[in-house]
């Protein structure tokens, strides 16, 4: 892990942008379509440490962006192309555009200066979304990667972000993913190897310096 200073500098408000991942009432709310995800989410603190991570955002001015799955009613544009893609076509809750499903899940609060960028196709936040021509217009450096799952999304965002030339932060206790010991392997393994590993009480503090 970096040190304090180091990470600091990585998160200056200014070049710093938070990402969520699907922290939508569908994917982590009660009624989810995945009820084991939102359950690890929400038991593992995951989810509320993430909310934790918006509101410093705000106060402390760095942006967030709220990157959300959905499909159309009619399912046009969404992809077929993988056994994941045709199994949510017959969950009983649906990413469908303007349901509750789709609607930031409590506790993350969605303020006013916020983005959120909704994809109806394909695995990654990033690739093929506003989310690219988001950061750059911000001005963005590092990006804040927080959310689910650490199976799928997570990692697309990620591996999406360096190729794009992002430097990447990940509070590895504000991702959640199935099973619970998955996600701290995947991390380990995987991601440490892109991003630089920290946790949430690690980027309030260097977001409450910078709001000194």
């Amino acid at each position: 892990m970096p040190s304090f200073e180091q990470l600091s500098e990585l998160l200056d408000p200014v070049g710093t942008v938070l990402l969520t991942v699907e922290c939508q009432q569908g994917v982590v709310g009660p009624d989810s379509a995945l009820p084991e995800l939102a359950l690890e989410a929400r038991s593992s603190g995951a989810l509320d440490r993430i909310a934790l991570l918006v509101d410093a955002a705000h106060e402390s001015g760095v942006q967030v962006i709220h990157a959300v799955a959905e499909r159309r009613p009619d399912g046009r544009g969404a992809n077929r192309n993988a056994r994941l893609f045709r199994a949510a076509e017959r969950l009983p809750v649906r990413q469908l555009t303007g349901t509750t499903a789709v609607r930031i899940a409590p506790p993350v609060e969605v303020a006013e200066e916020d983005f959120v960028v909704r994809r109806l196709h394909g695995l990654s936040p990033i690739s093929g979304t506003d989310v690219d021509p988001l950061l750059r217009n911000l001005g963005c450096r590092t990006l804040v990667v927080t959310g689910v799952s650490a199976n799928i999304a997570v990692p697309n965002a990620v591996f999406d972000a360096v190729n794009r030339g992002y430097t990447v932060v990940v509070p590895a206790d504000a991702v959640a993913g199935v099973p619970s010991e998955y996600t701290p392997a995947m991390i380990r393994n995987t991601l440490a190897l892109v991003a630089t590993i920290t946790t949430t009480d690690e980027v309030l503090a260097c977001f409450e310096r910078r709001r000194r």
